[in-house]
């Protein structure tokens, strides 16, 4: 079943639902606390990570479904050692033993997820991972920006008909295309895409936010964050901008040690994030000029046209007795230079608000 919302332009967008949840346009952003490695390798601390996140308004935990196996083989020789990023000299398969989430774990976290009343799903990195997750009956799949470029693994993914969930980190336009056709061919209807910078961290002045509308404008899907800059003033400019998914690395706190520690975010982080979110999402409203409800008491702080000395009946209107001032209670100051010259109606005393009854009628337009 496709879902579809119209966005700010009045665009037909196809939306998400997960477990009930409606996610595009106009929806409440869903926010996806990534566990990745923070666990590590500890039971009771994935758990931890779980009610912490919860507790700091995550719609959902997300988890990474791979062994060093099925990402890469084990060989030393230098084309599989790490360079240029917080893994400077591991293995591949080193930091993939380090980092993976034993499967053994997901039918508990998935029960712990179900008592907390919040999503969990993961990120299949091979057909492996994908039939363990379908056999786990995850509500959604996500493909990460490394793999957009594996078609084969999302024809598989998409086949299964769950809404989809695609990084884009690192990849064009056309790569981008490729995948979102690929999808759809393969028999996805709701697929969403996340804007990714895949640097760890990633500096805020390569995240290039703007993006965000234009993928939903070209793709024709909801956009999000898959973001991994230190701080939580980017997710909140990405809502500004029409995210609707924000995910965020979460860990119970950067004192401890691992892989994705150093750019994760620390419960009350987190908190505050969700937070500085749903206050964007309000903000946000729709096109409307006008008065707000809130504003109709101000409108007397308005200037408006008042009659600033006695005047006679018949007395002239000049510069010296009507002036544009504060408050609100008289004609619009753009009458002021049609009035000028019209005579009073009637005696008129100093603060009287100007009305249309003051003028002569014959006079008045």
């Amino acid at each position: 079943m496709s879902f579809f919302t119209k966005n700010e332009k009045g665009n037909m967008i196809e939306s998400l639902q997960i477990n009930g949840k409606l996610i595009g346009p106009g929806s409440p952003v869903y926010i996806i606390a990534e566990m990745s490695a923070n666990h590590n390798q500890d039971f009771s601390r994935a758990v931890q990570i779980m009610k912490a996140a919860k507790a700091a308004g995550a719609d959902a935990v997300k988890l990474q479904t791979y062994t060093p196996d099925t990402l890469t083989i084990n060989c030393d020789n230098d084309l599989f050692r790490i360079k240029d990023t917080l893994w400077n000299g591991k293995l591949l398969y080193e930091l993939y033993a380090e980092a993976s989430t034993p499967w053994e774990w997901y039918p508990k976290l998935k029960e712990i997820a179900r008592e907390l009343e919040m999503d969990i799903f993961s990120t299949a990195f091979d057909l492996t991972a994908l039939r363990f997750l379908e056999e786990m009956e995850v509500p959604v799949h996500k493909i990460s920006s490394f793999e957009i470029v594996d078609i084969p693994l999302i024809e598989e993914v998409a086949s299964t008909g769950k809404p989809l969930i695609i990084s884009t980190g690192m990849a064009t336009q056309e790569e981008i295309g490729d995948a979102v056709r690929t999808a759809r061919a393969s028999g996805a209807r709701q697929i969403a895409l996340l804007k990714c910078t895949s640097a760890y961290p990633a500096p805020p002045e390569e995240m290039h936010l703007r993006t965000i509308p234009d993928m939903a404008e070209t793709f024709q899907a909801p956009v999000g964050l898959s973001d991994h800059t230190s701080g939580i003033s980017v997710p909140s400019a990405a809502v500004a901008l029409g995210a609707c998914i924000i995910e965020k690395h979460f860990t119970l706190s950067r004192e401890i040690p691992g892989p994705d520690s150093a750019f994760s975010l620390e419960p009350h982080e987190f908190r505050k994030m969700v937070d500085e979110v749903r206050t964007v999402e309000k903000a946000l409203g729709s096109v409307r000029y006008g008065a707000k409800e809130q504003e109709q008491k101000s409108k007397v702080f308005r200037r408006s046209l008042f009659v600033i000395r006695n005047m006679e009946e018949g007395e002239s209107f000049d510069r010296d007795n009507i002036r544009s001032i504060r408050p609100g209670f008289g004609l619009p100051p753009k009458h002021y230079k049609d009035i000028l010259g019209k005579k009073a109606a009637t005696f008129i005393p100093r603060g009287t608000p100007l009305e249309w009854k003051h003028i002569k009628q014959d006079d008045a337009d």
